[in-house]
This record gives structure tokens, sequence and C-alpha cells, in this order.
């Protein structure tokens, strides 16, 4: 038996699991398949369950939807504002940086 692929991208395993729901496998099957390729660790047999029902509905993208949520609080100024900090003194250590910019990131 061949060793176990580690820490295969999810979408990898979506395409897996989108083309064995072509070939109307099961779930289970699907699972047991992804099992002994990836690892048991790799998808839980609920998630294998919700993608190949999602396939059968007509879903094709394989990669996750965009999703609204917390924007990102890294702008293209504090960017800059941290290249100009990091050549002052080379041996910044992250803690000082973050305490350097704690308000910048996080009382807004």
């Amino acid at each position: 038996m061949c060793a176990a692929i580690k820490n295969p991208a999810k979408c990898k395993v979506r395409a897996v699991i989108r083309v064995f729901t072509a070939k109307q496998y099961s779930a289970a099957a699907i699972h047991r398949e992804l099992c002994a390729v990836y690892g048991p660790n790799v998808m839980s047999e609920g998630v294998v369950h919700e993608w190949v029902r999602l396939f059968k509905s007509g879903r094709e993208n394989i990669h996750d939807e965009e999703r609204s949520g917390r924007p990102s609080l890294v702008t293209d100024e504090l960017i800059q504002k941290i290249d100009g900090k990091v050549p002052e003194n080379r041996r910044f250590t992250i803690l000082e940086l973050s305490d350097e910019f704690y308000y910048v990131l996080f009382c807004y």
C-alpha cells in the first residue's frame, strides 16, 4: 500500500469528490477512498456528504465561495509604516513591532 498523501489542498480533495460523484459513487464510498489515499483525517464523512449533495445539485466550482465578514485590517498605509520602521532598527522583534502598531490594528 502506498503512503498517504499528507496535507492535500482542499480544492484537490473536492475535485476528487466531484469526479467520484460524477461516477455515481456513494458519499460513504467516496469517503473510504479519500481516507485510503489521503489518510483518515482528510475530511469527515459528513463534509463529504455535503459536497456530494452540492455537486449533485449542479455546483461545479471546487473552490470556496467569497464570504462576507470583517474586512482585513492590513492596509497599504500600514505596510508602508512597517517598511519604514524596519530599516530604522533591523533588530526589531515581532513583539516590539506589534506593540508599535497595536493601536493602529486594534484600537480603531
